[in-house]
């Protein structure tokens, strides 16, 4: 297992030269693939510069480079132009959809021991490690998964082996995975490389993919207060420790410790990357580890005009709401169609405000009635996006109109905010 290219620092900021050498010296070490298939995530990790990279690979290996499948999970099939924006230059026609649902194979079980001792008991049940069949069937001598390591809500730091078992997974693991992190209890996840589903992804990868030559290319992406994006990181390998490097570094540049809990976060979500509050409330996400107790969280989100990417999931998030953990819990033991869909049992655990601060969603393309329905305030986006100006604002702390404090974060999707609650 090896680590073919890693540069990184609080400080360093790559340049497209940079990561052009990058993947030259890496398939330099590799030798030149004859068939290649590259799994960069979707257009919502956009800033990711997985796009870039997956560009760059096109071009130092013109047509070994065979099939592109972008890691979308449960997420909607890219459109044609969303994957000529993100990857420019490269074939369409190179382009794989994943079909979460149907077309995988599962490589292997994780034993209900295994899962119930990392845990530590909380959860008990096996995990199907599970991945589009082409990984396993296409015949590729190198499989090239590129995405960003930054924190995250179902595995505490994103990417990595979560990629291919959750980016190009099937509905079983996918679901049980988010189901199980989010009965873990997202607060004790958030932020962390060494979780519950890492430990258990990690195994999986270790017990079953001995012959699948994959290899990680991993981003570390910092934001400025000004917005201002810096690639601090590029960890390139095929072994767990390139993970944990870059998961080292995306904690020292992409956790903010505040020095007090915000009694109010204004967070928005750029059109561009978020049209759901699947993925918009990485916003409640990525600051409930900051928010006061009885706080309040302002959500600007003038493109978000579903809940659900996926119509059942959709159909799911609207018929029961965001509720506590407790409650989603008992609604799974007593409700069919929400113990059949795991993943949308997790998402409305991770979206509760667990009854601690306020969410007021300013929704573009949703109702009021919609947005109270599922458990939060309904906010004027007109109205707001004149009182929080974003173009005038920076990262940070900001006096409002009333004379309170308030906490401006442009892309909660970049980072995690925390503060110590129990000084409240």
């Amino acid at each position: 297992m090896t680590t073919y290219f890693e540069t990184g620092s609080e400080t360093t900021s790559l340049t497209a030269e940079d990561l052009k050498g990058a993947l030259e010296t890496t398939f330099q070490k590799l030798g030149t693939p004859e068939k290649a298939l590259l799994l960069p995530p979707d257009h919502t990790r956009i800033f990711s510069r997985a796009g870039e990279i997956t560009s760059l690979c096109y071009q130092l290996l013109g047509d070994r480079v065979t099939d592109i499948m972008p890691a979308l999970g449960t997420h909607s099939p890219m459109k044609p132009e969303q994957l000529a924006h993100m990857f420019p230059g490269v074939p369409l026609d190179l382009f794989r959809p994943h079909r979460w649902r149907d077309d995988v194979v599962t490589l292997g079980t994780v034993s209900r021991e295994y899962v119930a001792e990392v845990t530590g008991g909380v959860y008990d049940r096996p995990w199907q490690a599970q991945v589009n069949r082409m990984l396993r069937d296409g015949g590729h001598d190198l499989i090239f998964s590129i995405g960003q390591v930054v924190p995250h809500e179902v595995i505490g730091m994103a990417n990595y082996n979560k990629n291919v078992f959750v980016g190009t997974g099937g509905s079983e693991g996918i679901n049980e995975s988010h189901y199980l992190s989010a009965v873990y209890g997202i607060e004790q996840t958030l932020g962390r490389a060494d979780t519950p589903l890492r430990q258990i992804l990690n195994h999986a990868q270790d017990s079953f993919c001995d012959g699948m030559p994959i290899v990680y290319a991993l981003t570390v992406i910092q934001q400025m207060p000004d917005g201002a994006l810096h690639t601090r990181g590029l960890y390139i390998g095929d072994d767990h420790e390139t993970f944990y490097k870059a998961a080292d570094l995306a904690r020292r540049v992409n956790i903010t410790q505040l020095e007090k809990p915000p009694q109010h976060v204004v967070a928005y979500l750029d059109p561009s990357e978020f049209k759901s509050t699947w993925l918009g409330n990485k916003a409640i996400y990525r600051t409930r580890l900051a928010i006061a107790d009885g706080g309040r969280l302002t959500i600007l989100a003038p493109a978000v005009e579903e809940f659900g990417e996926d119509a059942e999931i959709d159909r799911l998030i609207r018929k029961y709401g965001y509720r506590t953990k407790r409650e989603i819990v008992q609604l799974v033991a007593e409700n069919e169609d929400l113990s059949a869909n795991y993943s949308a049992a997790a998402h409305l655990v991770h979206g509760s405000h667990e009854n601690r601060f306020e969410v007021v969603y300013a929704a573009g393309k949703l109702s009021a009635e919609e947005i109270t329905s599922v458990g939060y305030s309904y906010g004027d986006l007109d109205a707001l996006m004149k009182r929080y100006p974003i173009e005038t604002l920076h990262d940070g702390w900001h006096t409002d109109a009333d004379g309170s404090e308030f906490y401006f974060i442009r892309n909660p999707a970049l980072g995690l905010w925390q503060a110590d609650l129990g000084n409240q």
